[in-house]
């Protein structure tokens, strides 16, 4: 759920938090890995194939 979409004031608080926590960890990580990392589906077929070295669609045969 989104910020926006959250609904109550604390919902939305915590949907904040956890966005500005997930930025930070990325900003983090990139900085260690030297590069930026990918986004969108690219960022999801690379997540998909380091866990079992195969891509998401050949997964789902």
């Amino acid at each position: 759920m989104g910020v926006k979409e959250a609904p109550t004031r604390k919902g939305k608080e915590a949907a904040k938090g956890l966005r500005q926590a997930a930025a930070s960890d990325e900003r983090k990580t990139e900085a260690r890995k030297g590069s930026e990392m990918k986004k969108g589906a690219e960022r999801f077929e690379e997540r998909a194939k380091s866990s079992d070295g195969k891509s998401a669609g050949t997964k789902q045969r």
